[in-house]
């Protein structure tokens, strides 16, 4: 904490008396740390984000404490996570593709890449892993002391690969009651009980990753039933509602970007939807368009999508519940925030699907598809694995009641997941890693939103960079400029007036655009070298010919 309050005393926050945004210095030991992370959950999913989904303790956090409401992450989930427990661009550790080196899903993060957990340890943190892994490596070898993670991501009911502490655990059988997200919750907490039962001296950091509401779409049934008629007035029209319940929460001022009638998933399953039956559609038609069935079928699955994100809040209050009752509530900063924005994508997998089986079902699979995958994202455009503000763009919630005097605040900086380790880092009194193995750890990139947490303020960043599958972007300041796959032009926005992303100013900025183009440039090319800095010749040549072999 010294570092904090030495941060604290020289802005004075304790003697501003015209506001009642501080940051509180009662806290006598460290922080404990709780990072909540959804899976495919857009951007205005949340009660207190405007959705309809039902999130009473998703919404108490953030009336306890701060949302942000110009948070991004990468687009994709392995790549967010990287992000998120590095504090560096997933590119730079070749966890997402860099030409000419194995990287995205299948690449290995270089050795100064270490995870969050491994920087708490020296500061005397006992660190817990409950839920989606995705990163390279086991959670036991990155620091954590107990893991419970499920590879298997094709079924929620009855997972077949599952490790507790990176040791093998039989598949679950079907018909057994198991459902992950509750099982993620359980997990969380056992570790939390045996931490108050023999670590009670030490702070504890729970990594809780749920892999709610990714597809495929299943749900308890008294969860689904809940929804069963909330959706039927279809996308068009509850895109309206949510939008202007967001400018009343103060959550966005922008217009509501018209749905992109032509735009489907991003990548073309047709069997797999043809699966699906006559009722499945991949393009989000005009509601009006649709038959009594394919409306009914639509609804049916935003209702099992917001089961999901229901049952996830249902768990977090669990979670809660025994932080409360280890006395830990208070000092324990929590993060809550989605890995990229809802998916748009349609495809079967696993088991495959079983249309005469109840939807939401084991034996169903299910995605959002691009109509409801909008109506999650309002007011944005586009879906996960995009680069414009409806793939990228994440709520933020951060409670930490001795931490944080705001209570029910908006925090409208521009951040990114790069800065929750500088942050999180700064809190607890300590600093990410500056070298490793005696050799010196690459700048990173992030910067650490302290200072938001008192008052709403701009942190200043150089530039916030993405780049997924051929999407790419660039934040300066206000101005962003954004591109949909690798042969496309770059457009160009001013946020603050056009976060829908309406008003294309390319062909008018031609200077502005220009220079975010060379600086867009200029850091893919910086990250790109630093990915292959370290790379051994046998990443480099298999990635070489990976490139080749996609090329032909």
């Amino acid at each position: 904490m010294a570092a904090f309050l030495k941060f604290s005393r020289s802005l004075l926050f304790v003697l501003t008396l015209t506001t009642s945004i501080c940051v509180s210095h009662a806290a006598s030991s460290k922080p404990n740390i709780l990072i909540i992370l959804a899976d495919d959950m857009g951007f205005s999913d949340p009660g207190c984000y405007g959705g309809e989904v039902q999130t009473p303790n998703l919404d108490a956090l953030a009336q306890g404490g701060l949302r942000f409401t110009q948070f991004y992450n990468t687009a994709r989930c392995w790549p967010s996570r990287a992000a998120l427990l590095t504090g560096y661009y997933a590119q730079e550790t070749r966890r997402d593709t860099v030409p000419g080196v194995i990287s995205g899903g299948r690449g290995t993060r270089p050795a100064w890449a270490k995870l969050l957990p491994e920087m708490l340890k020296p500061l005397g943190y006992r660190t817990y892993h409950s839920g989606k892994w995705h990163v390279d490596g086991k959670p036991m070898q990155n620091g954590f002391d107990h893991s419970y993670d499920i590879e298997d991501h094709n079924h929620n009911f009855n997972p077949q690969s599952l490790f507790e502490d990176d040791q093998k655990l039989p598949p679950v059988k079907p018909d057994s009651g198991y459902y992950t997200t509750t099982a993620y919750a359980d997990h969380a907490i056992k570790c939390l009980k045996e931490h108050a039962e023999k670590y009670s001296g030490q702070p504890f950091f729970e990594y809780l990753a749920f892999t709610c509401p990714h597809f495929p779409l299943q749900a308890p049934a008294e969860d689904i039933a809940k929804y069963r008629e909330r959706f039927r007035k279809g996308w068009d029209v509850l895109r309206e509602e949510r939008w202007q319940r967001m400018k009343t929460l103060g959550i966005i001022d922008c217009s509501l970007a018209p749905i992109e009638r032509s735009v489907g998933p991003p990548y073309v399953f047709p069997k797999d939807v043809a699966l699906l039956g006559p009722n499945e559609v991949d393009r989000p038609l005009p509601w009006a368009e649709l038959t009594d069935a394919q409306r009914e079928f639509q609804a049916t699955k935003m209702a099992i999508h917001a089961a999901m994100v229901d049952r996830m809040d249902q768990e977090i209050g669990r979670v809660l519940a025994q932080l409360k009752a280890m006395g830990q509530f208070d000092n324990t900063i929590v993060l809550f925030l989605s890995d990229n924005g809802a998916s748009a994508e349609m495809m079967v997998r696993g088991d495959g699907h079983d249309p005469s089986a109840p939807p939401g079902s084991a034996k169903t699979f299910l995605c959002l598809g691009p109509g409801f995958s909008s109506l999650a994202n309002t007011p944005f455009r586009r879906h996960k694995t995009w680069t414009h503000e409806g793939g990228i763009a994440t709520p933020l919630i951060v409670h930490w009641p001795k931490g944080i005097a705001a209570h029910g605040e908006l925090r409208h900086t521009p951040g990114h997941l790069v800065d929750v380790v500088p942050t999180l880092m700064e809190l607890v009194g300590g600093k990410p890693f500056e070298t490793v193995n005696g050799q010196p750890v690459p700048p990173a990139p992030g910067r650490s939103l302290v200072a938001a947490l008192a008052k709403d303020v701009t942190v200043a960043h150089p530039s916030i960079w993405w780049q997924h599958e051929g999407n790419r972007a660039l934040r300066v300041g206000d101005w962003k400029i954004v591109a949909s796959g690798e042969n496309s032009p770059w457009e160009l926005y001013d946020l603050s007036k056009d976060r829908g992303e309406q008003n294309d100013l390319a062909s008018t900025q031609p200077e502005r655009l220009k220079q975010m183009v060379e600086m867009w440039d200029k850091q893919t090319e910086e990250y790109r070298a630093l990915a292959l800095k370290d790379a051994t010749p046998e990443m480099k040549a298999k990635g070489n010919a990976k490139k080749k072999k996609e090329a032909d």
